[in-house]
């Protein structure tokens, strides 16, 4: 499983970091989320989808 985060739409409200603190991270100049792999490690997959149905600006891509 992949997840990736689209920095457009991406507005900092936080609710992937609640939902998969493990996954995703603030960015320091603007506290828009990112993740440090692309690739979600085996056990996460749950808390990427969550995050994902989380985000109200749609800025999550799961596959």
């Amino acid at each position: 499983m992949h997840v990736k985060v689209d920095d457009e739409r991406c507005q900092g409200h936080g609710l992937c970091r609640i939902s998969a603190p493990d996954l995703f991270f603030a960015r320091e100049e603007d506290g828009n989320a990112y993740v440090k792999s692309e690739t979600v490690p085996p056990g996460q997959e749950d808390e990427a989808q969550l995050a994902a149905d989380s985000c109200p600006e749609l800025a999550i891509e799961v596959d």
